[in-house]
């Protein structure tokens, strides 16, 4: 059936976060488009999860939903978080179609229940069923209900490292091979590349240098409710320790992630065990 890739396209890549509720159209085509001509190429099964960015991260932090219910207003604050994150999804899933994949949003809000932030329950079954017809399952970061806070922020990361943890127990074919995360710059930095030039790329991190370059992975640039840059690396590196490498490129330039969909390493930063 071909390896499983866990593919990750960042809010920063598709929307443009300093402008609320603004998705990066032409982006978001080019990169269906080489999904779908590295999928023609190369026979391999994908999961396609995506941040927020400008949708769903400011009405967040509006109704300050990462921290619970809180306030009367809280459940409107599900309400519009939710309804911002999946305008976004269909936008992606409608790009995706027209290239040529045949892709369906997978709703966590709907599907996923969350203790303190972290999953608790996700129901899988959809989301097998998909890869074994060889479609594409979309999610995305959400707002989920929680059994202690009441409701809370789901990252991206966290449904792939839970998809990439639990997905192999049910059966060995679902073992991820593979994670790659699209930001907009190729990987790790010793500062913020996009502000400063002279900060120096980080090809690979392990756990032997994750304190050497903590100092340097600060929070995303604009607006982001889910811990930017460095909460991306804690997750992989999580997910290092059961032999999954993953790898953060450049999704702005052209044609690299049709590349590392192929199997091309060393294009951004490689997280991995050793």
């Amino acid at each position: 059936m071909g390896e499983l890739i866990l593919l990750k396209l960042g809010g920063s890549v598709v929307t443009d976060k300093s402008k609320p509720f603004t998705e990066d159209i032409k982006i978001i085509r080019r990169l269906a488009r080489e999904i779908h001509a590295a999928r023609k190429e190369k026979n391999f099964r994908l999961v396609v999860g995506h941040g927020g960015g400008s949708y769903p991260h400011v009405p967040a932090k509006k109704y300050k939903t990462n921290e619970g219910v809180v306030n009367k207003k809280s459940c409107e604050g599900i309400a519009k978080v939710q309804d911002a994150a999946s305008t976004l999804n269909r936008i992606i899933v409608r790009e995706l179609i027209a290239a040529g994949e045949c892709a369906v949003s997978i709703h966590l809000s709907s599907s996923c229940v969350t203790e303190n932030g972290e999953i608790k329950y996700m129901f899988l079954k959809p989301i097998k069923k998909l890869l074994d017809l060889n479609m594409i399952p979309v999610p995305y970061g959400d707002v989920c209900l929680d059994s202690e806070k009441g409701c809370s922020i789901l990252s991206t990361e966290k449904i792939l490292s839970y998809l990439a943890k639990k997905l192999p127990t049910m059966e060995k074919k679902y073992k991820v091979s593979r994670i790659l995360i699209c930001t907009k710059v190729p990987g790790v930095f010793t500062g913020d590349p996009i502000k400063n030039p002279n900060a120096k790329h980080i090809p690979l991190v392990t756990p032997k240098n994750l304190k050497e370059i903590i100092n340097y992975v600060k929070g995303s640039a604009g607006i982001d409710v889910t811990g930017g840059m460095l909460h991306k690396v804690e997750m992989l590196l999580e997910l290092a320790k059961k032999e999954i490498e993953s790898e953060i490129i450049n999704a702005t330039k052209p044609g690299i992630l049709k590349r590392a969909l192929l199997g091309e390493r060393g294009l951004g930063t490689i997280i991995r065990s050793d």
